[in-house]
């Protein structure tokens, strides 16, 4: 049984384990994880969760875990509060290094102060501590960030909702009423 500190999904690989060569792990979360996820994610339900994972060392203390991870889920319709199934598929590629590995070190900051990241480039890599990375909060992880916020039903529009159309879309002043009030 879980505690409430943990994850509801989780799946822990012990880094010794890995090597050189890419092995191959499939995980999918059972009823209970999901019912977790759901409440977690504040989703009404997650139907299915499952990850392919590629695990393999990296450099000489890290791990590479790369592959996919798909979902279905249903959440409520901002509009309407209707159920809406989504369906996400997401690719995932994240590089773990034990804490304290020079390979961890953020770049430096330039003479400014400022830190020169490429938007375009890999990400940091992940610290883990201890003997083992987790490949189901990876996976779950990477669900969460794809979830749509807004998610609303096919066909469905806010009629209640005036877009502007940039012509006179000045606020009106809080003492335009006052503009008719007389002084008795």
């Amino acid at each position: 049984m879980k505690t409430d500190d943990e994850t509801p999904f989780s799946y822990p690989v012990k880094v010794g384990h890995i090597s050189a060569n890419p092995v191959e792990v499939t995980i999918s979360a059972d009823a209970e994880e999901r019912a977790g996820l759901a409440k977690l994610w504040s989703v009404l339900e997650v139907r299915a969760l499952s990850a392919t994972f590629q695990l393999q060392r990296w450099k000489r203390d890290g791990v590479r875990l790369k592959g996919r991870v798909t979902a279905d889920i249903v959440q409520a319709c901002v509009v309407t509060l209707d159920p809406v199934a989504a369906h996400i598929d997401e690719p995932v590629e994240v590089v773990f290094v034990p804490e304290g590995s020079k390979l961890a070190r953020l770049p430096a900051a330039s003479e400014t102060g400022e830190m020169l990241l490429d938007p375009d480039g890999p990400d940091a890599p992940e610290i883990f501590t201890g003997d083992t990375v987790d490949a189901g909060v990876v996976a779950a992880e990477h669900v969460a960030l794809a979830i749509d916020p807004y998610p609303r039903k096919s066909g469905v529009d806010f009629s209640g909702h005036i877009e502007s159309t940039g012509k006179d879309d000045k606020k009106p002043s809080p003492f335009a009423v006052l503009k008719d009030w007389k002084k008795d």
